[in-house]
């Protein structure tokens, strides 16, 4: 199994929730976050007076999916999240040993 991290703007929140929602991967956690890439934030100007916002708005968006998925999951969240422009975030592919429903007790891919 793998956990599929996604790092997306707020504005591909809903977009890159109903792609993985169509591909059948509706279990997933959103969480809101900041943070920065290369670009180090950004310069904006309100008044005449320019300030520096260092830590961007973004949004984080977990998935586990077996090995078999996880290409298919990385080509729906770059698809629905893209823009073209700096900013459209990153995807962390990483090893999942173990799952367990607490319900049930089940363990492994059963639980997902």
């Amino acid at each position: 199994m793998k956990k599929i991290e996604a790092i997306v703007r707020p504005e591909k929140v809903q977009e890159v929730r109903v792609a993985l929602d169509r591909a059948g991967w509706s279990g997933l956690t959103i969480e809101e976050v900041e943070g920065h890439g290369k670009q180090k934030g950004i310069t904006q100007q309100w008044r005449g007076e320019s300030y520096q916002i260092e830590l961007l708005p973004k949004f984080r968006i977990e998935v586990v999916v077996p090995d078999s998925e996880v290409e298919k999951i990385i080509e729906v969240i770059c698809k629905a999240a893209k823009t073209g422009s700096v900013g459209d975030g990153k995807i962390f592919v990483l090893e999942v040993l173990d799952a367990v429903r607490i319900r049930t007790d089940e363990r492994g891919e059963a639980v997902l």
